[in-house]
């Protein structure tokens, strides 16, 4: 049996302060006999000289610490419980101090990590299945290109403009994924370039204008007569603007309008200072609002069908999320079914450039 050896309380204070994890030390008799501030901030504050048990309930983690205190061998156990509704998840690592038979109990929220396995889980496994369905038509077709349509011209020029659209859209995706890894990659650098918002999206709506008439779609930009002045990069914030008014036409009907509308406000209660608005709105058939708190999420779609009608990827306002992250900016949607639907990004402006 480990002889107890007396330790300073002082010391063990001090020993476990320094550790960036909720930790604390129990004795032979299992009682708790110290414990960081962030171990008081998880466990309570009274649980000082309690039996541990009462403070860590968890079946697992009080097995694991009785064989701990019983065998001397060191441990280490994950269990999950739930905080304020929300699903926490701890790696628990219990180690006996060298000749004190005191056990010191370290644990670690990896509830974050566990989080990102698992979006990285779930973005190879849409990015697999948005690649796989254009794939398996292009095999598809090429099979019976090279068989049963070997000497039908009329379906070998059916199948081909299938198969054009098809590596097109897989293009697209691709596309889009690179330029998602890049935003991502520049989220946290700052942009330094003094820009006019006003000439972005005057080539934005002079860009999309063949799009607009093809569809019967009217724009209906109202930018002002003043400078729009932000910090900002020209062409990331054209891809935003581009992305949001190109959705319009496409979502928002044939025969139809889309407006493009820049207000300035002088404080906004999110961003604590002054803000340019650029509003999209169409008036189409608008978005049910239990789809809208997920629009930006990767590879959602509120209806996937028509978003891959029209060649959406699924990766748009992700993108558009991202650029507005490093712009210190925030997107706003509303919409109610049968009322169209108003993307509005918020920017702080530059009131002192000129």
């Amino acid at each position: 049996m480990t002889r107890q050896v007396p330790a300073d309380a002082s010391l063990m204070d001090n020993l476990i302060a320094a550790l960036p994890f909720p930790t604390l030390i129990i004795d032979n008799a299992e009682r708790i006999v110290a414990l960081n501030t962030v171990a008081k901030a998880l466990l309570g504050r009274n649980v000082m000289g309690h039996i541990f048990s009462t403070a860590l309930r968890h079946p697992n983690l009080v097995e694991a610490v009785e064989r701990c205190l019983l065998d001397q061998a060191p441990r280490k156990i994950t269990y999950q419980t739930a905080e304020n509704g929300t699903d926490i998840l701890y790696d628990v690592h219990l180690h006996i101090v060298a000749d004190t038979g005191l056990l010191l109990v370290s644990l670690q929220n990896t509830t974050d990590l566990a989080q990102a396995g698992q979006m990285r889980r779930d973005f190879v496994a849409n990015v697999s299945h948005e690649l796989r369905t254009p794939l398996a038509a292009l095999m598809g077709f090429i099979e019976t290109l090279l068989g049963p349509a070997r000497e039908d011209v009329a379906a070998q020029d059916r199948f081909l403009n299938i198969m054009a659209g098809e590596a097109e859209r897989m293009n697209r995706l691709i596309g889009d994924l690179l330029s998602l890894s890049r935003v991502e990659a520049e989220e946290r650098v700052r942009p330094t370039t003094q820009l006019d918002l006003r000439v972005v999206l005057q080539t934005v709506v002079s860009n999309l204008g063949r799009l607009a008439t093809d569809r019967n779609v009217t724009l209906r930009p109202d930018l002002g007569q003043s400078p729009l002045n932000v910090i900002g990069d020209a062409d990331q914030l054209l891809q935003v603007f581009t992305n949001l008014v190109e959705n319009a036409i496409k979502y928002g009907g044939e025969n139809q309008s889309v407006d493009v509308t820049a207000l300035s406000c002088v404080r906004d209660p999110v961003l604590r200072g002054p803000v340019l608005q650029i509003v999209v709105a169409d008036h189409g058939p608008g978005i049910d609002p239990i789809h809208l708190p997920r629009l930006t999420e990767r590879f959602y779609r509120a209806d996937s069908h028509r978003s891959r009608e029209l060649g959406g990827t699924g990766l748009g306002l992700s993108i558009v999320k991202h650029i507005l992250n490093r712009h210190r900016g925030r997107l706003k949607i509303t919409s109610q079914p049968g009322q169209g639907a108003k993307f509005t990004v918020i920017l702080p402006s530059c009131l002192g450039c000129k």
